[in-house]
């Protein structure tokens, strides 16, 4: 999503004046092992939270393009997720 929103909107990406960006920063990566998966998701909770915040309340020619309703939109296996 945050690639095709960048490539989608450049000026609004900053890729022209880093001044006009408007679009979030992805939150980066954190590196973990194995034993700690959840412990990793917990973290990076808050800040995707916070990002995806920050990416609806962008003017509405970003916030409703079809890239953002795209990724946001329920699909079936969201509404009824499989039973491990």
């Amino acid at each position: 999503l945050q690639m095709q929103l960048l490539d989608k909107f450049p000026i609004e990406g900053g890729q022209k004046d880093p001044k006009q960006r408007i679009i979030p920063f992805l939150p980066g990566k954190i590196l973990f092992r194995r034993s700690h998966v959840r412990d990793v998701a917990v973290k990076r909770l808050k800040p995707i939270d916070e990002y995806c915040r920050a990416l609806v309340r962008l003017p509405p020619h970003i916030s409703q393009c079809d890239e953002v309703f795209r990724f946001f939109e329920a699909r079936p296996e969201d509404l009824n997720p499989p039973k491990e």
